[in-house]
């Protein structure tokens, strides 16, 4: 039961992530480093302190008793994970969104699933555990429902004609190793959780209970917000825009923009504070969680897009090509659960 428990978290987590860019369509005289860092300043930096603050007992006594080690690599790590949603963004622009989502969110769901047994030594010796089996079909079966979502994707920029926006910038050479560098380095964000579980242990023993990953998003979640900063105060500079947090005149839209950003902070933060409770519930295969995340979240994004019409004129081989795509996806989560709660008996 508490595996069902964690994968129901999961998805809520997911479902947050899925439409937290939803705000960002009512933001207007804004750049882009100006609305990205307003939102990572709300979900990497203040909520994470915040909510640890609410959930973790004691937690000035847990933070005296980290190690100190544990505390670095997670923030190290996270540092890593905000240079690959970087790099994510800047490989839109020159292969488009699909693309980039398929190539960079299935390396991610992969690495970072594995990476965590690995450099523990621990991968041969789990695939010969029960139920194991179930994990490495859920996620070689997720990484191929991904890579369909990806084909629909650009099948639809090819329907609506999206793709010619990129125009002269379009370029594989440049695309294509930022799509690697994001995947890697987005995969490295799992690492980072797992690296902090010495620092989850002390908050447990404190009583934290299933709270308890919320202490280590102080140090990954801010690791990430610190390259975010750097990347966007260079193009704030490079581009002249600090002055749009302080817009004056007539259609002032500095309030509305705010709140979207605020809220848009509040959806993505969200997904870590429902990854962390369905994390700590998934048992001997407790790794498996980023791929569950990482499948569900192209699963809801993808149902999200159908619900908003964003799909509305593309053709039925479009739309087949997308359907196809979720049932994988489905079936990837429910292998993904069956083998979970194979390794939970």
């Amino acid at each position: 039961m508490e595996v069902i428990t964690g994968v129901i978290y999961h998805s809520v987590g997911a479902s947050c992530a899925a439409m937290c860019y939803t705000p960002q369509k009512k933001v207007a005289r804004w750049s882009w480093q100006t609305y990205w860092l307003a939102q990572a300043a709300v979900c990497w930096l203040l909520l994470p302190l915040v909510v640890a603050w609410l959930t973790i007992p004691q937690i000035g006594r847990v933070l005296q008793e980290a190690p100190a080690d544990a505390m670095i690599k997670t923030f190290i790590y996270g540092v890593a994970y905000g240079i690959g949603g970087t790099a994510f963004g800047m490989a839109i622009r020159y292969v488009g969104f699909s693309l980039t989502y398929a190539i960079a969110v299935g390396i991610s769901c992969v690495l970072g699933t594995l990476l965590p047994p690995l450099v523990h030594g621990q991968l041969t010796s789990l695939f010969s555990q029960n139920g194991a089996g179930w994990i490495i079909a859920g996620i070689t079966i997720g990484a191929l429902g991904i890579a369909c979502c990806g084909v629909a994707g650009r099948f639809k920029e090819n329907d609506l004609k999206i793709s010619e926006t990129l125009g002269s910038s379009f370029s594989l050479a440049k695309g294509l190793p930022l799509c690697f560098l994001a995947g890697v380095l987005s995969a490295v964000y799992g690492f980072s959780i797992d690296q902090g579980e010495p620092i989850a242990k002390i908050a447990e023993d404190y009583g934290a209970g299933n709270f308890r990953i919320n202490i280590v998003y102080i140090f990954s979640n801010t690791g990430a917000f610190i390259s975010t900063l750097i990347y966007c105060i260079y193009l704030h500079r490079k581009e002249r825009t600090f002055g749009e947090y302080r817009q004056t005149g007539p259609n002032n839209r500095l309030l509305v923009n705010f709140v979207m950003a605020v809220l848009t902070g509040c959806l993505w933060y969200s997904q870590f504070f429902f990854y962390g409770l369905g994390h700590v519930r998934m048992g001997k295969y407790q790794y498996s969680s980023w791929a569950i995340h990482m499948i569900m979240l192209v699963l809801f994004s993808s149902v999200a897009g159908l619900l908003l019409k964003e799909w509305a004129k593309c053709r039925q081989k479009t739309i087949a090509t997308l359907v196809l795509a979720l049932v994988i996806l489905v079936i990837a989560v429910l292998a993904l659960t069956y083998g979970n709660y194979l390794g939970s008996l």
